[in-house]
Parts: structure tokens; C-alpha cells; sequence
């Protein structure tokens, strides 16, 4: 009985939050004192028991889901492991502004009490009204939970009828005191996936920084919005048999916030883990919303099962067209600015059948992203900049010609604009449309950027920046400026049109004030989106299938919209996991970063190969060729001769990570790409002078190798290779199914 009783006081101790009564003195006295006399008072006198909980349970074969009569989530169990990841916690919690008084009131869930009900296959839990402190609220909410296969599914509806307020938040499902086995790390999409070795310690380090610009005393939290830099609207806790897959299945791809914090334990320590959803009604009076796409699985597999969790979602609505054959063969781009933003010239019309055409092709490479061809350079006077390019050098009969030569050659040029940006100097802005159709903040004044581009001084990109304006791309006005892009571009006579910036979303939103509350749109994402869709319409309508169009920064919604992508980053830092985006949709083409000079050259080429990502040749950040950086020249003409001489399997074939072979050395990376009945295993390893390992394909037969570097192979008997990998060496490896 101490015992139990002990496990009682430390559930209200250390659940300083919770609010519920499943431990609570029994009066037993009372009942039995009239049947069992004096004795029995006695022996029942200052009795406690913990009386059992009633729980409201949904069970499957593969997960079993429960909560209290409170509301709290007593019970998330992956029934196929054992783990439960529920900590006896509230599941929700909500935000409201009035119109005048304090912002993000909260209302917690403890405070108040549901009715809960079976539904159908489902459970439902009501609250008419909410009560925030001693005021009672009017404001309802429900909240639904349903099993689908190993999905937890979350639903929620509040509706407002309290006068002058906005409810702003919602966070639901939330999973408090979250225990995690000792191996789980989380794993974000955050620029393509991110991978932390120990959850805690990550969310505790990003949690006060900067420093005290949140309430640090309460909880640490790691920010994380969807969309933003992640790339799609999901995030994991990840183990080697088994994880917590946490997403958003929303199909109106609004902004979701992946909720990652640290609450104070009973000591004070900040190690109380909590995972969930966050969404934004912004429900005012009189208005009513919902939302049925939040979703938790407790999963048995390796991290593959978050990628295909997400992709099975995706493919109810990712609609990619065919991809010309000359991107998928592409093995990277030169990317180059003519003039740059302060009227630095860097290059001419002429060099690009010239000394660009030339560097291009000395690393395999025919392809050139040209950023700043036009007269103002780059970042500069947009959008009106775009129409006007150097008369000096003959205008845009000299750059058509310029064009058509490095074509004829066997170049491709990729040309650039900005899908966002209009100058606040342009004449667009002045005295056209622009600035009706930008981005407004919660003051209704014009959401700005600046872009501090240096030069040979230090007074241009300290103080002399541009100043932009961001375009809003849903608007129609904007939308047609954007098809003005692109029949420039099939007027000089390109091979892609390029827009920049529209693959990820802006710190900010534009906002609506016409109402009694400033309200942001919360789907800026969805309408660029829209955007790329109405430009690629555009382009197969005039009979342009082999035009590509890209943009920059993989996000799921805009992806499937464009045939490649420059990516965000290197992706080859100490917790870049870009794995993540490449096996959830590894049909896309995306590009490495960062490699501008002859620094850490072999490593990063190498990772680059590993994941199947183009290269993206920028040296000193666009401002020369890679024939000034020698290391980089040479490493790369033989790293793509290699990507030649498989291009079937490492350019035209999915990315498919660790799937259809064995490596017996986790310290040596190998990683696969299957077409059709054929797999290449791309082997390298940068951590040791050199390190062993054998690979070997079941269902597969050994076909043939080679190499770059430090690399010696021998066959084993049962058909695989043994490699001894010397620090940067590269190996690829075909096998053919039996």
C-alpha cells in the first residue's frame, strides 16, 4: 500500500500540470462504519487507495490509444514494440487575443472538463465553453481521436462566440512527459531533414536562444514551422527498430507548428519532454474551425517508415509531370552573376560560348544558371530590371546570340528572376501595381527584405542595401507578371526559365486588417504553389514540354511543380540528414551548395554523390569559374566520370538509400539507386584513413566497378565486393538482378 500510495504522490509531484483525480483518498469510513461497527473504523481509519482511472481506449493490432476521464493521454502504445509514449499528460491547450489586454491568453486543458463519448469507431470529447482562470469563456471545443491502421488520428473543432476576441492557437494533439528509449534522436525536415543524436539536448540548446526573448523560465522550445525552411510537414522521433512519427496530412498546406519542448520536472530541471501540433485558427466571433489532419503513429521500423508514412499521404495528391530527359541527365549546373548588384561587372555576353562553355565542359558539366544577365544586376530595380540587358554589348540580340551559340555547342542555359521580389525603387512599385499586390504585416505597412551584397568597401553592404517588397504570389496581378518572365525567356531562346525563392516560406505573411483583428494567411505556401502550377501550364500550353522549370528550396507542395531544384544547403554538415527528402521523393532533382573555393573539396563532392544531388558550381558565390579553383576542377571531372559511365542507374535511377543491399560497416556510407533491374551502390567514407567493409546485393549479381581515390576491391564468393576505402575514396558498384 506505501508502495502505491508513493506512486501516487509522485505522479501529482512531478505532473505539476495535471489537474486529474485518478489518485485520490477513498472515504471508505463512511459507507462500511453502519455493517462492520467500530473494528472496522479502525481498521479502514486514514486508508488511501488509488482508485483506477476511467480510461476511454481505441486498440488495433498496431497501436492502442487511451484517455482519462480528464482528457489527458494515459496510453500511446506501439503494440507491435511494446513502447508507450504517452506520459499521462493534457492533450491540448489554446490561445486568444482580445481586443484590448494582454496577447495569447492561454486556456489549459486541466482547467477545464470534458464529455467524453464513443462515436462510431472513435472517441469525442466536447467542452461548451472554456474557462481561462475565473473567466468563463465562450468558446467551444471538440476534439476527436480515430485509429487508421497504425495512424492515431487527431480532429478538432472550435468555434468562437466570445465578443472581441480572436482565438489564435491551437495545440493539439500534444504528448506530455514524453519517455523516450535511450536510442531515439529526433529527426526534423528542416532544409531537407535534420538529425539529432539526443533530442533533449538539442531542444535545450535552441531553446533560449536569443537569449530570454521567450518566457525561458516556463519551458526551452525548438522552433520549428512547416512551412519555412522544412521541407514537408511532418517530424520524428527516431530509433533503430522503432519512433514516433508526429504530421500534418493537410491538404491545405497551411502553416503547422511542430512543437518540440522542455518542460521543468519536479526538481526544476528542464527534461520533461513534450512533442505535438500546433495550428492557427484565427477564429474570430461569430466563426467556426477545423481541422481533421493531425496524425501520430508509434511505428516499428527504422526511420525509411517516417519517409514512406509521408509519401503514402503525398501520393493522394503529388502530381509531378515527366521531367525533361535532359534535366534527369544533367549532372550539375555552373552558376554565374553577370553583374552584380552594386554594377560589378563579372562577366560578358561573349564568355558564355566562351571561357564558360569551356570551364563547363573540363568537369563534364554543359549546363550554366545565369543570375544578373540583365543591365542593373543582380537584385536589383525588379521586376522592371529584367527587360532592360547592356546595350553596350548590342542588348538582347547580342545575349539571344550569346544564348543560341552556347546552345548550339551543346550548352543549356538556365535563366534566372526572382518569384517574390520587387524593388522598392522600381517603377512596378512606384507607379504600377506593386504595391497592391505585396505582402502587408500586422500594421498593414509593406512587409520588406534587404540583400547586403559587398563590395571591394565597406559602405555598400552596410548601409547602401536594396530594399524589396514581397510580392503576394496568390494574387492574379503578380501571377501574370511571372508569365511576362517566362515569355522573356522562350524570346531569348533558354532551356529553363528559373524562379528564385519560391520553393520555401517567408519569416512573415501577408496579412489581412480589414477586420477587427490583423489576420496572416496561413497557406502562403499553397499559393506558391499555385504559382509554379499556372507557370508550367503556361509553358506546356505554348508547346514547350522540353522547357524546364525550377525553383530554389525543396518543399513538398511546390516540388512536385517544378523539374529541379537548387537546394537551400550543402546538406553535408554534422546533423544534415538530407536522406530524409531524397527517400521520400527521390524522383525530384535536387542540387548540392556551398562548394565556392578549393576548401574540403573531396568530402563534400563525394557526399554529393552519395546522395544523388547535382552539382551547384558557384564560385566565390557566383562571381567566377570553377578554372580558378583547381582542386574542385580536377576532383570533379573525375567524380562525373563516373556519373557518366552509370548514368543509367545514378542520374536516371531513384535514390533509394540503404534499401536492396548489406554493408557490414556502418562507418563506411553506401547508399543505392535502382533502375529498373539494375542497382548501383555509390561507397565512400571521410571519417578514417581508411576503413573495410563488403557489400553484397541478395537477388542481385556483381556486374562491374569503379573508382576515384583511394579504393581497392575484391570479390567475395558470394558475389559481393570487399573494399578497403581510404579517407575521401569513391567507389561505385552495379549489380543486375538475377
Amino acid at each position: 500500500m506505501k508502495e502505491q500510495e508513493q506512486k501516487c504522490r509522485a505522479r501529482r509531484v512531478g505532473d505539476p500540470a495535471y489537474n486529474g483525480e485518478a489518485c485520490r483518498p477513498r472515504d471508505l469510513t463512511r459507507r462500511l462504519f453502519p455493517m462492520i461497527g467500530t473494528l472496522a473504523l479502525l481498521f479502514f481509519q486514514g486508508l488511501e487507495t488509488c482508485a483506477a482511472p476511467e480510461l476511454f481506449t481505441l486498440k488495433n493490432d498496431k497501436v492502442e490509444v487511451a484517455v482519462d476521464a480528464r482528457g489527458a493521454l494515459v496510453v500511446l502504445k506501439n503494440l507491435q514494440t511494446g513502447q508507450d509514449y504517452a506520459g499521462g499528460q493534457p492533450l491540448w491547450r489554446l490561445y486568444f487575443d482580445r481586443k484590448t489586454g494582454q496577447k495569447e491568453n492561454e486556456v489549459r486543458a486541466p482547467e477545464n472538463a470534458p464529455e467524453i463519448r464513443r462515436v462510431g469507431d472513435g472517441l469525442e470529447l466536447r467542452y461548451g465553453s472554456l474557462k481561462a482562470g475565473d473567466s468563463v469563456l465562450r468558446m467551444s471545443l471538440k476534439l476527436t481521436l480515430r485509429l487508421e491502421d497504425g495512424l492515431v488520428r487527431f480532429g478538432s473543432t472550435v468555434a468562437n462566440e466570445e465578443p472581441h476576441t480572436i482565438i489564435r492557437e491551437l495545440h493539439y494533439p500534444l504528448v506530455g512527459h514524453c519517455p523516450l528509449p535511450a536510442d531515439h534522436k529526433l529527426l526534423t525536415t528542416q532544409r531537407g531533414g535534420q538529425l539529432f543524436p539526443n533530442p533533449r539536448q538539442q531542444i535545450l540548446a535552441a531553446g533560449n536562444n536569443p537569449p530570454y526573448m521567450a518566457p525561458s523560465q516556463f519551458y526551452r522550445q525548438m522552433d520549428q514551422k512547416y512551412p519555412g525552411h522544412n521541407s514537408a510537414n511532418c517530424f520524428a522521433l527516431v530509433g533503430a527498430t522503432q519512433g514516433l512519427y508526429l504530421a500534418s496530412h493537410d491538404l491545405t498546406f497551411q502553416s503547422t507548428w511542430h512543437g518540440l519542448r522542455l518542460y521543468p520536472d519536479a526538481a526544476g530541471a528542464f527534461t520533461a519532454l513534450e512533442v505535438g501540433l500546433y495550428k492557427y485558427p484565427n477564429c474570430m466571433q461569430g466563426q467556426t474551425w477545423a481541422c481533421d489532419a493531425n496524425v501520430i503513429a508509434p511505428y516499428a521500423g527504422n526511420w525509411h517508415q517516417t519517409a514512406k508514412l509521408y509519401r503514402q499521404w503525398a501520393d493522394t495528391w503529388w502530381r509531378q509531370r515527366p521531367v525533361p530527359l535532359w534535366v534527369r541527365q544533367m549532372k550539375g549546373w555552373q552558376r554565374v552573376i553577370f553583374v552584380h548588384q552594386y554594377g560589378e561587372k563579372f562577366f560578358n555576353f561573349a564568355d558564355l560560348p566562351g571561357r564558360m562553355f569551356k570551364a563547363g565542359a573540363s568537369v563534364g558539366v554543359n549546363a550554366v544558371l545565369a543570375f544578373g544577365w540583365w543591365q542593373a544586376g543582380m537584385d536589383n530595380g525588379y521586376p522592371d530590371a529584367y527587360w532592360t540587358t547592356d546595350a553596350a554589348q548590342g542588348g538582347d540580340a547580342a545575349w539571344a546570340r550569346a544564348i543560341a551559340a552556347f546552345r548550339k555547342q551543346g550548352g543549356r542555359l538556365m535563366l534566372y528572376f526572382n518569384g517574390k521580389l520587387i524593388d522598392e525603387d522600381s517603377a512596378f512599385y512606384r507607379n504600377g501595381s506593386g504595391r497592391q499586390i505585396c505582402y502587408l504585416d500586422n500594421t498593414g505597412a509593406p512587409y520588406t527584405e534587404q540583400y547586403r551584397f559587398k563590395g571591394l568597401g565597406t559602405f555598400t553592404g552596410h548601409y547602401n542595401a536594396r530594399t524589396f517588397v514581397t510580392a503576394d504570389t496568390g494574387r492574379e496581378e503578380w501571377r501574370k507578371m511571372l508569365l511576362k518572365m517566362a515569355d522573356r525567356a522562350l524570346a531569348l531562346g533558354v532551356d529553363s526559365v528559373f524562379y528564385d525563392q519560391l520553393g520555401y516560406g517567408e519569416d512573415s505573411a501577408n496579412w489581412d486588417v480589414s477586420g477587427e483583428f490583423p489576420v496572416p494567411n496561413t497557406r502562403l505556401m499553397a499559393d506558391k504553389a499555385g504559382a509554379l502550377k499556372t507557370i508550367h501550364d503556361y509553358l506546356d500550353a505554348k508547346g514547350h514540354p522540353g522547357i524546364a522549370l525550377g525553383t530554389e528550396h525543396f518543399t513538398d507542395v511546390t516540388a512536385q511543380h517544378v523539374d529541379y531544384i537548387h537546394n537551400i544547403t550543402g546538406a553535408c554538415g554534422p546533423t544534415d540528414f538530407t536522406e530524409w527528402i531524397r527517400y521520400a521523393f527521390p524522383e525530384v532533382i535536387l542540387s548540392d551548395r556551398e562548394i565556392r573555393d578549393d576548401t574540403d573539396v573531396p568530402r563534400r563532392v563525394n557526399h554529393a554523390m552519395l546522395k544523388g544531388l547535382r552539382s551547384d558550381i558557384e564560385i566565390y558565390r557566383c562571381r567566377d569559374l570553377i578554372d580558378q579553383t583547381p582542386i574542385y576542377q580536377q576532383y570533379l571531372a573525375q567524380v562525373n566520370r563516373l556519373k557518366d559511365k552509370f548514368a543509367d542507374t545514378l542520374l536516371l535511377g531513384l535514390y533509394r538509400d540503404t534499401d536492396g543491399f548489406v554493408n557490414d560497416n556502418p562507418k563506411v556510407s553506401a547508399r543505392s539507386f535502382v533502375n529498373g533491374n539494375r542497382m548501383a551502390v555509390v561507397v565512400t567514407q571521410s571519417a578514417a584513413p581508411g576503413a573495410t567493409t563488403r557489400i553484397s546485393a541478395p537477388g542481385y549479381v556483381f556486374k562491374e566497378a569503379d573508382s576515384v581515390g583511394a579504393v581497392e576491391m575484391s570479390k567475395l564468393a558470394g558475389g559481393g565486393q570487399e573494399l578497403k576505402v581510404g579517407r575521401d575514396g569513391l567507389a561505385v558498384l552495379l549489380f543486375e538482378k538475377e
